[in-house]
């Protein structure tokens, strides 16, 4: 089953066009890697699925089961304002805003989940700290923890491991793949194509509109 489909889509951003007439579809429960050269469309195609930018032209149709309440996003480490003033535990717990509704009130459950996520990812001993004061590899863990609880069932990640040293690495990828065999749908932009081998269901290689002509 698709989770969403993209059809005759064209995508850019500003008046610079960088991909056109993309046909693909991002099955559910699957783990996706979006492979391809810097320059070839990768975050812009995700941010356009996402919401974040719109289609120059073309559609994407999503099914039910796409909800921006259980999606968990991490952006790449260049995107993060790095000098946000919270502390680790609620830039943590507001992976959870989505859940909250009308009563802005995290619950146990809440607090429960962001302290084994923050485990999961080796920063359970930080979660008092101030984001700001933590190294760059710090805090894209606990990006990365804050994304885990928001991903109730889509988990996208941009370039996750530039951010990351390789133990960091490896847990992820062993934390991702244990999710994803859960039944959570994993879409991730990478560069590394021997993880792309080993994990994924399925890869979406894009090129350089100019390699297309």
């Amino acid at each position: 089953m698709n989770l969403l489909e993209c059809k005759d889509l064209s995508l850019g951003y500003g008046t610079t066009l960088i991909q056109e007439k993309l046909n693909l579809s991002i099955q559910k429960g699957g783990y996706i890697f979006i492979l391809g050269e810097n320059g070839s469309g990768k975050s812009t195609l995700v941010k356009t699925m996402l919401g974040f930018i719109k289609p120059f032209a073309g559609t994407i149709e999503y099914s039910p089961d796409w909800k921006k309440k259980g999606l968990g996003y991490l952006p790449q480490t260049s995107e993060i304002q790095k000098t946000f003033p919270a502390t680790v535990k609620e830039i943590v717990l507001s992976g959870f805003q989505a859940d909250l509704g009308l009563l802005p009130f995290y619950k146990k459950q809440h607090y429960e989940k962001a302290r084994q996520n923050l485990e999961r990812v080796g920063m359970q001993n930080y979660i008092g700290h101030s984001f700001k004061e933590l190294s760059g590899g710090q805090q894209q863990r606990v990006l990365f923890a804050r994304a885990l609880c928001a991903a109730s069932s889509v988990l996208v990640m941009d370039e996750p491991a530039k951010g990351f040293d390789s133990d960091a690495v490896k847990n992820m990828y062993q934390i991702v793949s244990e999710l994803n065999k859960q039944g959570l749908t994993v879409i991730t932009i990478s560069h590394d194509q021997e993880a792309a081998q080993k994990y994924a269901t399925q890869i979406i290689t894009l090129q350089k509109r100019e390699a297309l002509k």
